[in-house]
């Protein structure tokens, strides 16, 4: 595949979608196409899996929430993601299969390799080619959540306890694979972020 597949993850209240619209707007300046995506919900079928994922109001169990997830994912990556990097485009998504492995396998305890596993399975081995993990502290990613005042989703609502799992196994992940991984600071300046971001993608075109 001629493209590129770039994924932002980290923590709710961490910026990634801020960052993955600054760095798209970067890339088209260059002339590069992009196609920017996220998980759950890019395709009419992962909408319908979003609602039930994250806004469901009764109980969804934790192995059902990773096989829902994981049914998104495999939908968007065989009818959306593929196809768009062998048409050579630059593909920036919001949360991919590391998500899964911080919230239902850290944050849901349902253990990261099985939960990695299935969502490679999903995926059919689809890895990106830079992952930016945007790091920031579960009490600081909650306060710009509630000074944001909206409804949280069923994970947003979590306690701290879940946020700081997720965020454990986020930086364990990137250590694990630092030549896919940029960690940064997510409590740095928005310019300061996209900075960074510009200088590792320019690197990889």
């Amino acid at each position: 595949m001629s493209g590129l597949f770039i994924t932002l993850e980290g923590g709710d209240g961490s910026g990634k979608s801020t960052q993955a619209n600054l760095l798209g707007q970067w890339l088209e300046v260059q002339g590069r196409t992009v196609l920017r995506t996220r998980e759950p919900g890019g395709t009419d079928v992962g909408v319908e899996i979003r609602r039930i994922v994250l806004h469901h109001r009764g109980e969804v169990a934790p192995r059902a929430e990773a096989l829902l997830y994981a049914a998104d994912r495999a939908q968007h990556v065989a009818t959306t993601v593929r196809p768009a990097l062998e048409r050579g485009e630059v593909v920036i998504q919001d949360r991919y299969l590391d998500s899964s492995v911080a919230y239902q396998g850290a944050g849901r305890v349902l253990g990261a390799a099985d939960v990695r596993d299935l969502s490679l399975w999903a995926a059919e081995g689809l890895l990106p080619d830079l992952t930016i993990l945007l790091d920031l502290d579960e009490s600081v990613a909650r306060a710009r959540l509630d000074a944001a005042d909206k409804v949280f989703d069923r994970l947003e609502a979590e306690k701290q306890e879940f946020h700081g799992r997720v965020r454990s196994a986020f930086l364990e992940l990137a250590a694990a694979e630092p030549e896919r991984f940029l960690v940064l600071d997510a409590a740095a300046s928005v310019e300061s972020l996209a900075d960074s971001i510009r200088s590792r993608v320019a690197a990889l075109l």
